[in-house]
């Protein structure tokens, strides 16, 4: 029996979509890598969902509020939608573990790799887990992929190429796949879905 679910990819912000910069303060820093717009409208012609999901810890640090999330989520949607590319949903965690003050300094559930943004997507979405894809640029993303049942793709924009090291010298469950970038990843998921 075919699911009435839908597929998603789930990406990660920083590195992925747009240029790793540090913790970024400014929005006009914000600026898409090449080609992942192309990547995002590919995905939104084929039919399936796409969703940012983004550890903000910037946030619980002091370094930015979560309404400097919102507008630099703007900007992002509108940089997307000058390639006729939008994002279905974003989803991010404010939260660190053991800096900040009270409210954002906790063990979330939401802080990848912990499922909480891909279960809200899930149900907001109506999502198929199972069949889709989280793609990043840390080994938080691939092991969250795995956490939720997910593919794992790591990209080797961002800190990528950094953390490839990592999984071959750990005993860590490795990506589905490593791609250049978002298209390449795109492109794998494309095939993958196919098979």
């Amino acid at each position: 029996m075919k699911s009435n679910k839908n597929i998603a990819v789930f990406i990660d912000r920083d590195g992925t979509v747009s240029e790793e910069v540090g913790y970024l303060r400014n929005i006009a820093h914000l600026k898409l890598i090449k080609g992942s717009a192309d990547a995002v409208r590919l995905l939104n012609e084929r039919g399936l969902k796409t969703a940012v999901v983004t550890n903000q810890s910037g946030v619980a640090r002091g370094y930015f509020t979560e309404e400097f999330i919102h507008k630099t989520h703007e900007r992002l949607k509108t940089l997307l939608s000058e390639y006729n590319a939008f994002l279905d949903g974003i989803y991010y965690c404010p939260h660190h573990t053991e800096v900040g003050n009270e409210e954002y300094r906790k063990n979330c559930n939401c802080r990848k790799p912990n499922p909480g943004m891909i279960e809200t997507a899930a149900e907001e979405l109506n999502i198929d887990i199972k069949k889709s894809y989280v793609v990043g640029d840390k080994v938080s993303d691939v092991q969250l992929a795995h956490n939720v049942g997910a593919k794992g793709i790591l990209v080797l924009t961002g800190y990528g190429k950094g953390e490839v090291e990592y999984f071959r010298n750990n005993g860590n469950k490795k990506p589905d796949y490593i791609a250049n970038d978002l298209y390449d990843a795109v492109q794998w998921i494309l095939k993958d879905i196919k098979k």
